[in-house]
């Protein structure tokens, strides 16, 4: 049994022991103010409950802001590492492509390289390749 449990028996058993006193002609008074006990008791218990959640959504928001965010630091090193590796493919790729091919191998090559970075640039920056609206600051100046 929880303290607070305890607490609401006492005040079930004042209340009771009070309409055997009273008779019931105040039945309905006693009722209604016990009543108003358990309310205010359970509206304290859900305020606690709110606040320290509130607390905590606060808290995990704060340190959210505060740390650095774990996929700036892998879009960075994905970024150069992919970059590197393309450079590294890219020259068994040219002489493959210039050496079955000659040039339009070479450039069948080249535009496979560049196509797959320019695919992991758009993955990495959803909006480098969307157009910017021109806004009433960027247009040109009428004299």
């Amino acid at each position: 049994m929880d303290a607070r449990d305890a607490e609401v028996k006492k005040e079930l058993n004042a209340t009771l022991q009070a309409r055997r006193e009273l008779g019931e002609e105040y039945e309905s008074a006693l009722v209604d103010s016990f009543l108003e006990k358990v309310d205010q008791r359970i509206d304290g218990a859900v305020e606690r409950r709110v606040r320290r959640q509130l607390a905590e959504q606060q808290m995990v928001v704060a340190r959210d802001s505060r740390s650095p965010k774990a996929n700036d630091s892998d879009t960075f090193g994905e970024r150069w590492g992919f970059g590197i590796v393309s450079l590294i493919l890219a020259v068994p790729l040219s002489g493959i492509g210039g050496g079955v091919a000659d040039l339009p191998g070479l450039l069948v090559a080249w535009a496979g390289i560049v196509g797959v970075n320019v695919v992991q640039a758009a993955r990495n920056n959803p909006g480098l390749f969307r157009r910017r609206r021109k806004s009433s600051q960027d247009s040109d100046w009428e004299g």
